[in-house]
C-alpha cells in the first residue's frame, strides 16, 4: 500500500479510537494537510478496496481489514520509536518524527525481530500500548488526563498524548517521563490549573497539559 493509503487509513483510527474525534472527510483532510475534495476521493477508492465504509455526509468507518491495517502501521511506529529511544539519544518528538517515515518502509518480518530484540515491549516510549503481531492491543488501560486526578494522592504518568515539539520539550526539562511519579499537590477548579510535585520540584500546569498528560493511581 502507497505511504499516502496507510496514512489515511492511520488518520480515521486515531481520530476514532484515540482522539475523540469526528471521522468525516472533513476531519480528516484537516489532520492530513489535504483538501477535503482529495480525502473524498481516497475515501472513495478505499472504499472500493474495502478499507473503509463511505457514505457521502457520513462518517467514515474502517472495515476490519481496515481496521488491522491501522493497527499494523501503529505497530511499527511505536515499535520504531522504543528502538530509537533505546539506542540513540533522541527526545520523544525525534522519535516520533523518524517513525513517521520509519513505519512505511518496514515489513511484518522486521517489526518482529524489532520487537523480539526489545523484549516484546507493551509500551512504547509515550506510553502508549503496542498492538502485538496480530494487529490486537491486549493490555488494559485505565489511564485518565491529569486534570481528573485526586488532590492529595501520588499517580505514574501513564501516557504522553501530544505529538508537539514544545510539549515534549517541557516534559523532558521536568522530568515528566512515562513511568515517573508524581504527587498532586492543588487542583485550581478556578482556572483549571493543577499543581504537582515531582521528586523535590513544584510545577503548575494549565488545562493545555494537564488534559494530554494520562495518569494511573500509584499503588
Amino acid at each position: 500500500m502507497s505511504v499516502a493509503i496507510e496514512n489515511f487509513v492511520k488518520a480515521i483510527y486515531k481520530n476514532e479510537y484515540l482522539d475523540n474525534k469526528d471521522t468525516k472527510p472533513g476531519s480528516i483532510a484537516k489532520k492530513l494537510g489535504i483538501s477535503s475534495a482529495a480525502a473524498t476521493d481516497m475515501a472513495k477508492k478505499l472504499a472500493v478496496k474495502n478499507l473503509l465504509h463511505y457514505e457521502k455526509y457520513q462518517k467514515l468507518q474502517l472495515t476490519e481489514e481496515g481496521y488491522k491495517m491501522a493497527l499494523n502501521i501503529i505497530r511499527k511506529h511505536r515499535l520504531w520509536e522504543s528502538l530509537l529511544f533505546k539506542m540513540f539519544d533522541m527526545s520523544l518528538h525525534e522519535i516520533h518524527r523518524e517513525a513517521e517515515l520509519l513505519e512505511h518502509e518496514t515489513s511484518d518480518f522486521l517489526a518482529d525481530k524489532i520487537s523480539q530484540y526489545l523484549g516484546n515491549p507493551k509500551f512504547d516510549p509515550h506510553g502508549d500500548p503496542i498492538p502485538n503481531s496480530d494487529g490486537e492491543i491486549t493490555t488494559k488501560d485505565d489511564s485518565f488526563a491529569l486534570s481528573k486526578a485526586q488532590e492529595g494522592k501520588t499517580f505514574v504518568i501513564a501516557r504522553l498524548m501530544s505529538d508537539d515539539k514544545e510539549f515534549f520539550d517541557f516534559c523532558a526539562l521536568n522530568n515528566l517521563k512515562f513511568g515517573n511519579t508524581i504527587t498532586v499537590t492543588k487542583q485550581f477548579s478556578s482556572n483549571k490549573m493543577t499543581q504537582i510535585q515531582i521528586n523535590t520540584n513544584t510545577i503548575l500546569l494549565n488545562q493545555e497539559f494537564t488534559s494530554i498528560i494520562y495518569v494511573n493511581e500509584s499503588n
